[in-house]
């Protein structure tokens, strides 16, 4: 099989706090080191290692750091980890947004890369020029792009707004029509971000239907970010752990995926806690998980309600304020959501300024037995502006025993409630 993709030690590094990586006191020391003296780049010698979590010890700062892989065509390769890690770095390099500081990057055929939400649209062109456009950019005639056309605007739902300019987009619509651009208009590597989770259910099913289909069917090479193991190891084979900007682990997807659960989820129990930021309009400060007297535990019966209860300071109320609770089981498939909107709207829109408390009860018989963990999220209005708990995201970690001797801990599945066998 002929490699697709070939990475041979790149390198990536940014200069903190400024929009370019360069100043021209720091260009001409360079030119004087390497043009005229022949030495080596002084500034490749220096540079923090990329981790988002601690204070710079340096102005430089390696965003990518010594990244060697190949990718074989039709291979659908998973790359994962946590934020900041490196994984749309290593895309923005292969779909040439950028360049690499040291190193070369391979690539055999046309990217069709959709990095983020509106990537390659100009607002003022209507999704139909915008389709010809991106077209153009990857090479197509004309009469290609034609006839690919009707299928494009099928499979993005956007019929009635195809001729409006971009700009009037939903976040949703502008994901949905990227998307189905960079597929269909037959790239040989389709390179994926994250920005999947803008679009609905219906579209992520399309989303990942579709590539299944372009890798097997068609044998052209993915690579996929996410942060979904379901969807990861439901489409991918081979999956990439990345830690700090480099790759920790190349495997097997499902041993790559259980890590990186492993690795994120390890230090968490039944409390988390962060200090007050003042600056900050709404933060968390503290999640705990309680049993039915209100004490603290990570361990519950399925027969016995358990409570998560959040600290919160509001200095300025967020209108249209909204928050997101999630458990997920150790397989990394969701099984249980619930959002702020669920009976009451905009009712986080109700808190107090200062200091205050959200209770949630989970009734028991919800959830099977097992080991869950528990992702949170707030958000402004129409993600204009984020909200986000302080990383990471998973905040606490529980575990639910059935200890009825008629059903025990064999029970699998997500959901435990317990149903009348009626004799009638």
């Amino acid at each position: 099989m002929a490699t697709a993709i070939e990475f041979n030690n790149v390198s990536k590094q940014y200069r903190l706090g400024l929009v370019s990586t360069r100043t021209l006191s720091h260009d001409l020391n360079r030119w004087w080191q390497t043009s005229v003296l022949h030495k080596e780049d002084p500034y490749l010698k220096i540079g923090s290692v990329n981790d988002r979590s601690t204070a710079a010890d340096s102005e430089y700062v390696w965003a990518l750091r010594d990244i060697d892989f190949k990718v074989e065509q039709g291979d659908v390769v998973g790359i994962i980890g946590k934020n900041g890690a490196g994984k749309s770095t290593l895309l923005k390099l292969l779909s040439r947004v950028t360049g690499p500081t040291t190193g070369s990057i391979k690539a055999r055929g046309r990217i069709g890369s959709l990095l983020e939400v509106g990537t390659g649209f100009h607002p003022e062109m209507t999704g139909r020029e915008n389709i010809y456009m991106n077209g153009a950019i990857l090479g197509m005639t004309k009469n290609d792009i034609s006839r690919k056309l009707d299928e494009i605007i099928d499979f993005s739902g956007c019929e009635r707004y195809i001729d409006t300019p971009v700009k009037r987009y939903s976040s949703g619509m502008t994901v949905r029509l990227g998307f189905a651009v960079a597929a269909f208009l037959d790239p040989e590597i389709l390179v994926v971000d994250e920005v999947l989770a803008v679009g609905d259910a219906e579209f992520q099913r399309k989303a990942i239907g579709k590539m299944k289909d372009v890798s097997s069917g068609e044998g052209r090479t993915v690579l996929f970010v996410s942060h979904n193991m379901g969807s990861i190891r439901s489409l991918c084979s081979r999956g990439i752990l990345m830690e700090n900007g480099g790759i920790k682990a190349d495997g097997e997807v499902n041993h790559i995926c259980d890590m990186y659960l492993n690795d994120s989820l390890e230090s968490l129990g039944a409390l988390w806690q962060k200090e007050l930021n003042p600056e900050k309009d709404f933060q968390v400060t503290k999640v705990e998980l309680l049993d039915s007297k209100g004490e603290g535990k990570s361990i519950f019966s399925c027969d016995d309600d358990f409570h998560i209860r959040m600290t919160v300071n509001v200095k300025n109320r967020v209108p249209g304020l909204y928050g997101y609770l999630q458990f997920t089981k150790a397989d990394g498939v969701a099984a249980w959501i619930s959002d702020s909107n669920d009976l009451t709207a905009n009712k986080l829109e109700m808190l107090p300024l200062g200091t205050s408390q959200i209770d949630i009860t989970v009734p028991k018989r919800t959830l099977a037995p097992g080991e869950y963990s528990v992702y949170l999220n707030f958000t402004g209005p129409q993600m204009a502006k984020s909200y986000e708990v302080d990383s990471p995201r998973y905040v606490c970690m529980f575990t639910l025993s059935d200890e009825s001797t008629l059903r025990g801990n064999g029970r699998g599945g997500y959901l435990s409630t317990l149903l009348d066998w009626e004799i009638c």
